[in-house]
């Protein structure tokens, strides 16, 4: 790569100065993650550095970044960023060089081109999204209407006496960036230079991200509301925040424009006990929802202990034993695919097989071994609505009366007492074993028995013996949310209230259902003119035990 580099960009190496947005990684653009793919050493500013790390390659060098999870003081202060750009660019390397918000309104980023430029270092911008921009936006805050008016930024740790006599002087939406404990300084600033008292306003912190809050005031009560609010005095003072003020962003517009904050689980931690090769399209759906997803396996998949048996049905397969075979999970599908690689097969070997999957899920997962099944329950997505579809042995059409069933260990027997009294024949092959997982961190220990999460997904009725079994019983404020009647009836039985039922065995159902119980529970406490608060944050001073 640094011989690639250095044809391309000639002795010196080549810098990109990268705006990585206000927080959410869903805003870093195209370009951004093109360039975070070809890096050969990424400097990213402390506060971003989660953001852009997970876009960048295997191998990346990464000369500032934490020490380790449980503080943030870096290897090299931000000061010394501009020394390890140039010593890496000066080596031939491509480097990135990742900013908060966009590298155009950073003083420091535009002091490391000049020195780019004076070496005669090749350097481009990709530009980000500014705070200043994107957090008003999220907050729900326009900074123009269809009257139009002008738009100020004012920077509060810089401005000088003439720059508040002239926001004071004019009625322009004037865009604040401060910090939680000056922001009260800043209003009466505008004040003493204008701006009326009654003016409104909107302060929001940590925008953009799940921990996003905002307050709706007026330049005159603004030091009450965030006294109210027990956000002032706060040892957390030092937060950046973003002031909006003026008459365009009245709160009056944002009670309907506030779209981020008003996603039905914002800001829920909500615990998904399932392996981590599972979780990841729920985790994505939930966050769509605005939670914060913490995937907890409580499962691990191994190997048979014998593996004969699963030997032989695969070379079964092949020679033409099986009339069907039905998988019942996504671990089923990978068991036999990896037995498939393992003897240099490939998904061909199903040619005049039929093929049957347990639901949508499984279905996808034989279609992207390139297999289309034959067979997906058209009602309910369990072994009995497979079964339900599941046509009788008829000895003139089906050839071969034998079906291979590839499942866990602890599968249930419903599948094939159903298929033997359709008059089939079934090899019950233990493709893969299910073992409890190792307990998680005493940190997610004590969030799931002191309250910490806002709710549970129970996906099987052996996710909660075994979330139990390693970590506790959930707090009693913790909404509990499972998957059909069975997973509910062993919840109620280690004691656990159950709040949500999916409509269907889905995950994606049951994500669907606990977004809608967020969002009736929103809306009874905007009705009631009560705060919108997650479950966490309704914890009792005593833990109540279930009844």
């Amino acid at each position: 790569m640094a011989a690639v580099n250095r044809h391309l960009y000639g002795a010196n190496g080549h810098v990109t100065f990268l705006g990585a947005g206000p927080g959410d990684p869903g805003l870093l653009t195209l370009r951004a993650v093109e360039a975070l793919a070809q890096a050969d050493v990424l400097v990213a500013d402390p506060e971003v550095h989660a953001v852009v790390r997970s876009h960048a390659r295997a191998g990346v060098d990464v000369p500032l970044q934490a020490v380790d999870d449980t503080d943030h003081e870096t290897c090299a202060t931000v000061a010394g960023a501009a020394d390890l750009v140039m010593a890496a660019a000066r080596n031939g390397k491509r480097v990135v060089r990742a900013v908060a918000g966009d590298p155009g309104l950073d003083a420091d980023a535009a002091q490391e081109m000049l020195v780019c430029a004076a070496e005669g270092i090749t350097f481009e911008v990709v530009p980000g999204v500014a705070a200043a921009v994107g957090v008003p936006a999220y907050a729900g805050v326009p900074l123009r209407d269809a009257h139009g008016t002008d738009v100020r930024f004012v920077d509060a740790r810089t401005a000088d006496e003439r720059c508040w006599t002239e926001m004071g002087a004019s009625d322009a939406t004037v865009v604040i960036s401060t910090t939680l404990e000056t922001v009260t300084a800043a209003a009466s600033e505008l004040v003493a230079a204008g701006r009326k008292p009654d003016t409104p306003l909107t302060v929001t912190i940590a925008g953009t991200t799940t921990r996003q809050r905002t307050w709706s005031a007026t330049l005159g009560t603004l030091a009450q509301t965030l006294k109210q609010a027990k956000v002032l005095p706060s040892a957390d003072g030092g937060q950046p925040v973003i002031a909006v003020v003026g008459e365009r962003s009245a709160p009056a517009q944002r009670d309907q424009l506030a779209w981020f904050e008003s996603k039905p689980l914002f800001g829920w931690n909500v615990l998904v006990p399932r392996t981590r090769e599972q979780s990841a399209s729920l985790s994505e759906q939930l966050r769509s929802y605005g939670a914060v997803p913490a995937e907890v396996p409580t499962i691990a998949v191994e190997p048979p202990r014998t593996p004969q048996q699963m030997e032989r049905a695969v070379k079964g397969l092949v020679t033409g034993r099986y009339e069907w075979i039905a998988f019942t999970s996504v671990n089923a599908v990978k068991a036999v695919r990896e037995k498939f690689e393992e003897y240099g097969l490939d998904a061909r070997a199903f040619a005049g097989i039929k093929v049957a999957a347990v639901g949508e899920q499984t279905a996808r997962a034989l279609v992207e071994f390139g297999v289309k099944p034959d067979l997906v329950p058209s009602g309910e997505q369990s072994a009995a609505g497979l079964l339900e579809d599941w046509p009788p042995y008829d000895p003139v059409f089906d050839p071969i009366d034998r079906v291979f069933l590839p499942r866990a260990d602890i599968a249930t027997e419903t599948l094939v007492a159903g298929l033997i009294e359709l008059g089939w024949e079934v090899d019950d092959v233990t493709a893969y074993r299910t073992v409890r997982a190792s307990p998680p961190p005493a940190t997610t220990r004590e969030m799931i028995k002191g309250g910490g999460f806002d709710a549970v997904l129970f996906t099987s009725s052996s996710t909660v013996r075994n979330l139990v079994g390693i970590a506790g019983k959930p707090h009693n404020v913790t909404v509990i949310a499972c998957i059909g009647p069975a997973t509910a009836k062993t919840a109620e039985e280690h004691g656990l209230r159950v709040d949500v039922m999916s409509p269907e065995p889905s995950v994606h159902r049951l994500a669907e259902a606990l977004a809608d119980f967020g969002a009736e529970r929103r809306a009874a406490a905007l009705e009631a003119g009560e705060a919108v608060k997650r479950p966490s944050e309704k914890r009792p001073t005593r833990r109540r035990t279930r009844s």
